[in-house]
């Protein structure tokens, strides 16, 4: 059928190209007379007056049917008859009949004029003054807090903040002040505003939230970058059906692989099967993407209803995993090979903690790293593993995991909690450090015992761990909880650094002696523990301002140095400006570990979020920069 509309379109050009308007003599028709077009009726006459009504009889006249005058102009004589429309131009722009043949589906319709239109109603389309998903009534910054900064400042910010941040409770108050619902900077584009801010979610992991930015905008205002960054959220998400409508409304905008994939698989969720099919035969046979992912793709859209034949997956010759490789496979269910999976990098990781398609083996292992740098709550990561203990075939060490800690929340007393407790910190470590170094505890683990460990009564014989039960607990915000521990911890221990910033509101400033108790004890790598426990300090101004100057001093920290970074944080702090501090606090702590995270940064972060109002979240920053340390 295809190939009889390219020989029609090929045929219109030729009559069009050679003088359509030359008339070659009127031709005669072949049809019996029955089945002849009818003659034109005649002009009508016009109607006579009626005559004038008299009390004498009427005389029988001839009846006149009523007809509907023509209008004015209408006849082809009159002056004011308006111009026939032109027909369309295509001598020297129609391809040949062979560029026809080698057009997409996609390509067609963009040249017959068949792509879609926008459709929302006026009345139904958003304004893009403002974007983002979390109002300030739903703990979301105040919504005109970049209105007035400088356009290049914002974009410079979130530019360069281009990957994971070091600390959880960093992760957690970027996230929020993306999400939350802005007004674009002075002179610059809300809808560059809002692909800068979901690329910068993506680049965290958090995929979900990106994609719900990229969603509070209509589809047909998204420029390329938006587009870019939501089929990025799109594929992190496993959501492929969810570009469709930026995919079909775009059109042949773009010609890469993933793209390309894209628009057969909404072809097949619009109802086109068979176009669908044609196109992703033809991604395949030019090498327009990997086999591998076609096949995916057509057994992805073979979902739609409308596939025919079976699609075989075959991995043979895949010597590397994608991001949309992954999404595709997970989306079918089709499992991903464990050599691809084995030497797949963190972005992996942070995609399958929240696909809900994967086993639960499968996203319990991705879990861990996503509950380290935020993407998962303690809560969320309790309840994986509380899935695992219900189910009847999983087994290993995640089933033993799990069974461990029912025990730390049931355990007969708070000593047999406790051991439990420990069990679970003893375990194999998921991030690839050594368990047995001291102090290596995974952080993942902390966080799956935050609420056990919320649990365990104060007691002088458990003083050993409290500085790991409180670790716990703040991974997790219980500073409450990990307060009543305060009269037992003795001064200058891990637990006493802690809760130094646990308690809120906190005025007068700590013992210098008990500063270098701790100094004394610290064995972390250059004493990094101690320059965050004074950094920490001296940014919530929780120390002597006279002692601020000599622990810099001794441990090598430069706090009172300027760079170009301190001195624009320093002064959004001055002007009570969150949302500017949030950006620019989540650009000072890119990184993969603690070990990228500077003393004199911290103390900026701390000082700057402390001063507009966002304490409870530097307490927690620099009480967790003392136990990661």
């Amino acid at each position: 059928m295809k190939r009889g509309i390219l020989l029609a379109l090929g045929a219109s050009a030729l009559v069009l190209g050679s003088g359509l308007a030359m008339a070659q003599g009127a031709p005669q028709s072949i049809l019996p007379p029955d089945f002849r077009d009818p003659a034109p009726t005649p002009s009508p006459t016009a109607r006579p007056p009626a005559p004038a009504q008299t009390d004498a009889p009427a005389a029988t006249t001839t009846s006149v049917p009523v007809i509907q005058p023509i209008p004015k102009g209408a006849n082809s004589g009159s002056s004011s008859a308006p111009a026939p429309a032109p027909l369309p131009d295509f001598a020297g722009t129609l391809p040949s009949l062979a560029e026809l043949e080698r057009m997409s589906t996609d390509e067609l319709d963009e040249l017959l004029g068949l792509k879609p239109k926008v459709d929302i109603p006026p009345a139904a389309r958003r304004a893009t003054t403002r974007v983002g998903v979390l109002a300030p009534s739903e703990g979301g910054l105040p919504v005109l807090s970049l209105a007035n900064q400088p356009a290049s400042l914002v974009r410079a910010a979130l530019s360069a903040s281009d990957g994971p941040v070091v600390s959880r409770w960093g992760h957690i108050l970027l996230r929020r002040g993306l999400a939350s619902r802005l007004a674009a900077p002075s002179g610059m584009d809300p809808i560059e505003f809002a692909a800068l801010r979901t690329r910068t979610l993506n680049a965290m992991g958090e995929f979900a939230a990106a994609r719900a930015v990229a969603q509070d905008v209509d589809t047909a205002n998204w420029n390329p970058a938006l587009t870019a960054a939501a089929l990025d959220a799109y594929i992190g998400t496993a959501d492929l059906v969810g570009a469709c409508p930026v995919v079909r409304l775009q059109g042949n905008v773009r010609e890469d692989a993933n793209w390309r994939l894209f628009q057969g698989i909404c072809n097949a969720f619009a109802g086109e099967g068979a176009r669908a099919k044609a196109d992703l035969n033809r991604v395949r046979s030019r090498g327009q993407a990997a086999a591998i992912d076609a096949l995916l793709a057509q057994r992805f859209a073979g979902a739609a209803g409308q596939g025919r034949g079976a699609v075989t997956i075959e991995w043979n010759g895949v010597d590397e995993l994608t991001p949309m490789r992954f999404a595709l496979a997970n989306a079918v269910g089709e499992p991903v090979p464990d050599n691809l999976l084995d030497d797949a990098g963190p972005y992996y990781s942070r995609a399958a903690a929240t696909a809900p398609m994967l086993t639960l083996s499968q996203r319990i292992d991705a879990a861990n790293l996503a509950a380290r740098e935020g993407i998962l709550s303690s809560t969320a990561l309790v309840d994986l593993y509380a899935q695992a203990f219900v189910e009847e075939d999983l087994d290993g060490p995640i089933a033993t995991l799990a069974a461990r800690l029912r025990q730390a929340y049931v355990g007969a007393d708070a000593a047999a909690r406790l051991a439990a407790i420990r069990e679970i910190w003893a375990g194999p470590r998921s991030d690839g450090e050594d368990a047995a170094a001291p102090g290596t505890i995974d952080y993942a683990r902390l966080i799956l015992t935050a609420n056990a460990a919320a649990r365990v009564e104060p007691d002088e014989e458990f003083l050993d761990d409290a500085g790991n039960l409180i670790a716990a607990m703040l991974s997790a915000g219980f500073e409450r909880d990990a307060l009543r521990w305060a009269a037992l911890v003795p001064d200058g221990s891990a637990a006493w650094a802690q809760l130094t910033f646990a308690a809120p509101g906190r005025r007068d400033p700590v013992s210098s002696g008990a500063i270098d108790d701790f100094i004394d004890d610290d064995d972390s790598q250059d004493q990094r523990k101690s320059q965050f426990l004074v950094a920490g300090l001296a940014g919530l101004g929780r120390m002597d301002a006279d002692d601020v100057g000599g622990y810099s001093s001794d441990l090598k920290m430069n706090l009172g140095s300027a760079t170009r970074w301190t001195r624009a944080i320093d002064a959004a702090a001055a002007v009570d400006n969150q949302a500017l501090v949030v950006l620019l606090a989540g650009l000072g702590m890119q990184g993969s570990g603690w070990d990228r995270m500077t003393a004199r940064h911290l103390y900026h972060i701390v000082a700057a979020l402390n001063r507009v109002g966002l304490e409870a979240e530097a307490r927690m920053i620099a009480a967790e920069a003392v136990a990661r340390g």
